[in-house]
């Protein structure tokens, strides 16, 4: 049975949500890396002018590296919390969250290859 809808409580869990952002950009050396390189796209962008269309595969792309950068370091802390000794299926599962943000960033580089290469050149 569900609870009624409160604001209240709505707002308690973007209070949690903002804890973990503030988290990971803390602690999270990648995350750092992410945001550099989105501050280093959003001038180009400016720079060069893109589009709108442009500037929605660029937002998606963006939001796609730092979501999956995110949710990686959501199943690291979780690995470590159930098997904090080393452990080969352990490793393995941190092994799978990062290949799933090397895919979002080389995703991300082709999308940003493809809008910025013919206003570069």
């Amino acid at each position: 049975m569900s609870s009624r809808f409160s604001l209240t409580s709505r707002l308690k869990s973007f209070k949690h949500a903002i804890k973990g952002l503030y988290h990971v950009t803390k602690h999270e050396h990648n995350f750092w890396l992410h945001l550099i390189a989105t501050a280093v796209v959003v001038t180009f962008g400016f720079f060069y002018e893109v589009s709108i269309s442009e500037w929605l595969w660029i937002t998606l792309a963006i939001g796609l590296v730092l979501t999956t950068e995110i949710m990686n370091t959501g199943i690291e802390r979780l690995v470590d919390l159930v098997e904090p000794e080393i452990n080969k299926k352990a490793g393995l599962i941190k092994d799978i969250g990062a290949g799933a943000v090397l895919i979002a960033s080389i995703t991300s580089a082709i999308i940003g290859l493809l809008i910025f290469t013919p206003k570069i050149f």
